[in-house]
């Protein structure tokens, strides 16, 4: 039996979180990836000041994991915002060109970054803490020879009617597919995150004191000619999988997944719903074979966790929501894997 599943049967309580968080073995480099309610209340309009809002909020549990002791390094999703540029896009392409999708990308992770430098450095600056935050545009490669390039899945941008999409089909060479009845929409594929561009600027963010926004909704996905040279692709690269590429690359000790709900669970929505403290590799591979989490949501989280924790004896990976952030790094909440 593994240390991570006796851990899973024994509650070890305080005394753990205390020796295993705190002590020797402290998990001191941590990424974050925040998950769309971190961005984005629901229920509450798509403004760029309700936004702004809902990032200070989320930028105190932030300042919280700071103070706690941690080097923090943050991604962040864009479904919805960059979502509504391709929108805002596709409506005044009569008036001006409308921009290719991996500019699109380009274009959330710079206003996302913006606010959450605002909101960021705004709740440490009440704090007496004087961190700066800086994003950086980042681009990362991705196999052109990927299997899921052939496969497209991943819809984008607004619906249309069947005639539109065959139009666009015809003129464009978009992928169109229904979706579940609401029209059609252009669908992209999902290739995995291969290498982070700007990963040196990062690191040099890092190391002078700054805390770095980085890989936003996954990176904007690029493909290297023969000649080395950056192309940009319409793709969406997942974002909790461009995250482990990151936590991989800088050496993290952990990868904090934080999303809608504070613990992964098995069985969901049935009756026999089982929440997960812990969870080992082994425990995860079984789960996720057997279809507990579905694909968009939970599973590409999970794959996350499953991938940095193999990667190099030692590393813990967390799954947990916004408000127990801290108590899942001091071992009180949250999925651990291990």
């Amino acid at each position: 039996m593994t240390f991570c599943e006796i851990f899973g049967i024994i509650d070890f309580g305080a005394m753990f979180a205390a020796l295993f968080f705190f002590g020797e073995t402290k998990m001191k480099r941590i990424v974050i990836a925040l998950g769309g309610n971190a961005l984005q209340e629901a229920g509450k309009p798509a403004t760029a000041e309700s936004q702004l809002e809902v990032v200070e909020k989320t930028s105190e549990y932030i300042a919280d994991i700071i103070e706690s002791g941690y080097d923090v390094v943050l991604a962040h999703g864009n479904g919805p915002q960059v979502g509504r540029i391709v929108l805002q896009n596709e409506y005044a392409s009569a008036v001006t060109p409308a921009m290719p999708f991996d500019v699109c990308g380009a274009m959330s992770q710079g206003y996302i970054g913006y606010h959450m430098q605002q909101g960021l450095e705004k709740v440490l600056r009440t704090r007496k803490n004087g961190k700066r935050v800086v994003t950086v545009v980042t681009q990362v490669v991705v196999d052109k020879d990927d299997p899921k390039f052939k496969a497209p899945s991943k819809p984008i941008g607004p619906f249309y009617t069947e005639d539109e999409a065959r139009k666009l089909e015809a003129e464009k060479g978009y992928t169109m597919k229904e979706d579940a009845g609401r029209g059609w929409r252009r669908v992209v594929a999902s290739p995995m995150p291969v290498e982070i561009v700007e990963l040196d600027a990062v690191k040099c963010l890092m190391n002078g004191g700054f805390i770095a926004i980085t890989v936003g909704g996954g990176g904007i996905p690029v493909i290297k000619d023969e000649n080395g040279n950056y192309i940009g692709t319409a793709a969406v690269i997942d974002k909790d999988l461009a995250s482990e590429r990151l936590a991989e690359d800088i050496d993290a000790d952990a990868l904090v997944i934080l999303t809608a709900v504070e613990q992964v669970c098995i069985n969901f929505g049935k009756p026999e719903q089982k929440s997960l403290a812990t969870m080992t590799v082994e425990e995860a591979r079984r789960y996720m074979a057997e279809g507990h989490f579905a694909p968009g949501s939970m599973l590409p989280k999970v794959e996350a966790a499953v991938k940095f924790v193999e990667s190099k004896p030692g590393r813990k990976a967390i799954i947990t929501s916004l408000d127990k952030a801290v108590e899942a790094l001091e071992g009180k909440a949250g999925t651990t894997v291990c």
